[in-house]
C-alpha cells in the first residue's frame, strides 16, 4: 500500500473520531474529497429536489471533477489535519 493511500485511510479514520462535529461546509467538502479521491469523478445523475442533502453532495462532488485521486487525497488529509488543529 503507499505511503499517500495509507496516510488518507488513517485520516478518514481520525476525522471519525473529531471531538466537535465539523461544520456542513467542512462536511462537504471531506465528502467530495473522499469520493474524488476513492471513486474518481462523480457518475450518475443529480439526485431529484426533493433529496437536498444528496444534491449537496453531488454538488460538492462535481465541483472537483478532473481532480487527480491524488490530488484529492493530498487535500483531505489536508483538511483533516486543519481540522484537528481548529479544535485543539
Amino acid at each position: 500500500m503507499s505511503d499517500l493511500k495509507a496516510r488518507f485511510e488513517q485520516a478518514a479514520q481520525q476525522v471519525q473520531q473529531l471531538p466537535k462535529r465539523p461544520d456542513n461546509d467542512a462536511l462537504l467538502k471531506l465528502y467530495a474529497l473522499y469520493k474524488q479521491g476513492t471513486l474518481g469523478d462523480v457518475t450518475g445523475s443529480r439526485p431529484g429536489i426533493l433529496d437536498m442533502q444528496g444534491r449537496m453532495k453531488y454538488d460538492s462532488w462535481v465541483k472537483l471533477k478532473g481532480t487527480s485521486n491524488e490530488q484529492a487525497m493530498n487535500d483531505y488529509i489536508a483538511l483533516v489535519d486543519q481540522l484537528k488543529s481548529a479544535v485543539k
